[in-house]
């Protein structure tokens, strides 16, 4: 069973739509928030990345920031920006980017079916970023950045949709080539059907947004204390969410970038690689781009290559062993390069597939870093092997795009 939940969503008024909508807040930095949204006073990074509307250099957890996010989650809502809805909804949000095409529900999501693993995940989480989520929260008393989540896709949740769809749409703008396109459920009988239908769903999967799920459930349990008249019906015991069927999902390449050789002359490197991986040269980042499992592109002094996986150096049969990043790590990353954890090492840094190959040869012109590892992507089957097996992937495996847009739609905690 997968609860989900029409509530009364904060979001912006029709005119305002193409203007709030921002980037996630964990894809920009501070100096890119503050250039994209300083002609922008309506951006929702403004909520989601609140330093910018202090002076350089604050500390980014600070009480001061996310007391400046409150004021300004706010200040959209006094100036009438941002409305909530008078009723209880679901949403339908529509993605498309080239050729690629999403549609998802938008919902409030059960907090006890993650507590009880009925929503599964496959990461670990940082403290240090779910105590940041925590306190966003808690300033704010709303969820703002939704949660993506999918399920094994459904007919007859398919269908409820597109019917849905058949509506004239309340937001419909392109931002950055990416067609975002959003209605609001108004029929109380499909909504029913809807929340019916995921019912029989037997569980949704966290796809991104590991570490706002697990602040939600931190900020249930806290209020939860607090409340000794709690019901179990309360809005905090809710987070908000954006479903997705797997079979639109698109995960794209997740890439690596290494800082140095970990005292290997270049020579003696390229002999460590060929132990576990056949080597070969090529001609550029075109023909080194993986095209299937077991493969891997490398970028070192200007030329390109081409890894495959030797037989023997994974479990076929292990869903974790057999991902294309514990590959790497485990074959090339620890025994060669001396990344343990690829968590907490400042001599690694990933490098989203959304940027190319190319963003691989423009990170190591200058010498500041030595060597590039491309990746084919995981699939969205064996994310949720591993979720269903209850383990955790490597960090950074997954990328989905394309990423939803924040301020399209808030969840308030009153």
């Amino acid at each position: 069973m997968s609860r989900i939940k029409p509530f009364r969503a904060l979001r912006p008024a029709r005119q305002f739509a193409e203007q709030v909508a921002s980037p996630p807040y964990d894809v920009l930095n501070s100096a890119e928030a503050r250039a994209l949204a300083a002609d922008n006073p309506h951006s929702f990074l403004h909520v989601n990345k609140p330093e910018i509307s202090l002076a350089e250099g604050v500390d980014l957890y600070s009480k001061e920031v996310y007391e400046q996010a409150g004021k300004n989650l706010q200040k959209l809502r006094d100036d009438r920006v941002l409305l909530q809805d008078e009723e209880p909804r679901l949403y339908v949000y529509k993605q498309i980017m080239g050729s690629h095409e999403q549609v998802g529900i938008v919902a409030a999501a059960s907090v006890e079916e993650y507590e009880n693993g009925l929503i599964k995940k496959h990461e670990f989480t940082r403290p240090v970023k779910e105590d940041d989520r925590v306190n966003h929260m808690v300033h704010l008393n709303a969820q703002v950045g939704p949660v993506f989540l999918t399920y094994k896709a459904n007919s007859e949740i398919d269908d409820l949709v597109n019917e849905v769809m058949q509506q004239e749409p309340d937001y419909d703008f392109n931002s950055d080539d990416i067609q975002h396109t959003f209605w609001v459920v108004q029929s109380d009988s499909v909504t029913q059907e809807l929340v019916n239908a995921f019912a029989k769903v037997d569980a949704l999967y966290v796809a991104d947004g590991h570490h706002r799920s697990a602040a939600a459930m931190r900020v249930k349990q806290m209020r939860q204390k607090e409340n000794p008249n709690h019901t179990g019906e309360e809005s905090y015991n809710f987070f908000l969410t954006v479903i997705f069927p797997d079979n639109q999902m698109q995960i794209l390449d997740y890439n690596r970038l290494v800082q140095d050789l970990n005292g290997h002359d270049q020579n003696a490197f390229m002999q460590a690689v060929q132990e576990k991986f056949d080597l070969e040269s090529v001609s550029d980042k075109d023909a080194a781009k993986p095209t299937a499992a077991r493969q891997f592109g490398m970028y070192i002094d200007g030329q390109w290559y081409r890894l495959t996986a030797k037989i023997g150096t994974y479990d076929d049969n292990d869903p974790v062993d057999r991902l294309d990043v514990s590959i790497l790590q485990k074959n090339l990353l620890t025994p060669v390069l001396g990344i343990e954890d690829p968590r907490k090492d400042k001599r690694i840094d990933f490098v989203g597939g959304i940027r190319g190959l190319g963003e691989l040869e423009r990170r190591t012109a200058d010498g500041s870093w030595v060597v590039g590892f491309a990746l084919y992507p995981t699939s969205i089957e064996d994310l949720m092997a591993i979720a269903d097996a209850d383990e955790v992937m490597p960090p950074k495996s997954t990328w989905f795009e394309p990423k939803l847009k924040s301020g399209l739609v808030s969840h308030l905690l009153d």
